[in-house]
């Protein structure tokens, strides 16, 4: 197995397919994923008759969501094409471990991204099946990570990533983790 990721990473790939994995990754998590939560929590909300949850200032923060989940998603592209010669996806994957951009704050900005964003999708539908569902994607995103991606980029990158992976926090940035603690003490 290890051997397949080195010959993905090793393959050179034009500019321009670079630039189709981006938007065509995209396409796929941010324009796909979010029509498919759309679709299955609204068929979800009628067939169990669940009401629909209405917060203050719900349509504000839900766009705040989304603006913010895109801007990082755009960032954490961005990084991977320019600074990692590469894409999110895995047929065209970076060439160079990026760790400056979003990739700074934590290992994996791309992921906190979308599901800022889903969960952005998720308030304003006022579902909480919506929600479960970004829970749920979340779960499955985290275990990929995990059980492939970490271990793609250890034979990829060596000590250098599993340095980067020992000092930099694995999704939630160090600067959140200082807020939500203050919060909870």
């Amino acid at each position: 197995m290890k051997e397949i990721f080195i010959r993905w990473h090793r393959k050179p790939h034009t500019e321009r397919s670079k630039v189709v994995a981006i938007f065509l990754g995209g396409f796929i998590f941010v324009v796909g994923i979010s029509s498919l939560i759309v679709v299955l929590s609204s068929f979800i909300d009628s067939y169990l008759h669940l009401p629909k949850f209405n917060l203050p200032h719900n349509i504000f923060f839900a766009i705040f969501l989304i603006i913010t989940g895109l801007f990082l998603v755009g960032w954490t592209g961005w990084s991977q094409f320019k600074i990692g010669k590469g894409s999110p996806l895995p047929l065209v994957p970076t060439q160079k471990l990026v760790i400056t951009g979003p990739y700074k704050y934590c290992r994996n900005p791309m992921t906190l991204g979308v599901i800022i964003y889903y969960l952005g999708i998720a308030f304003l539908q006022k579902s909480l099946s919506a929600l479960l569902l970004v829970g749920l994607i979340f779960v499955l995103y985290v275990i990929y990570i995990k059980l492939v991606e970490e271990k793609e980029l250890e034979a990829r990158f060596g000590e250098t990533y599993k340095n980067y992976k020992k000092n930099t926090p694995f999704i939630i940035p160090k600067f959140w983790r200082k807020k939500i603690k203050k919060q909870l003490k």
